[in-house]
């Protein structure tokens, strides 16, 4: 079994306080591997929800706050806790539309097992 050795970075999936609509819609692209960790950061004037099925609400995020995520606190297996390649995060507000600010979320992954 190969465990990764290095950290990597996926790339930062952010939308602007225009594109945060009262409907979910998906923050960037599917996550491209096994996300061992992620930070989500609102700097938006208003409450957003989070979701990893874009029908249920699953984390809201109040003005000017941001989360941590260690899915794998000291583990380096690979066939430990992930949230999964392909997943899709979405956003939607939680009641009146932004004015300002952004939403968005870091993802780190492992990479070069043996």
């Amino acid at each position: 079994m190969a465990y990764g050795r290095r950290v990597l970075f996926d790339v930062v999936r952010e939308v602007a306080f225009g594109g945060i609509g009262a409907a979910y819609a998906a923050l960037g692209t599917p996550l491209t591997d096994n996300a061992r960790q992620i930070k989500i950061v609102n700097t938006t004037d208003a409450e957003v929800y989070i979701s990893f099925d874009g029908i249920n609400d699953h984390l809201r995020f109040p003005t000017g706050s941001f989360d941590i995520w260690d899915f794998t606190t000291n583990k380096v297996r690979d066939d430990g806790f992930f949230l999964p390649t392909g997943t899709v995060i979405y956003q939607r507000r939680v009641a009146g539309a932004p004015t300002s600010g952004a939403l968005w979320i870091s993802v780190v992954y492992g990479a070069g097992g043996v």
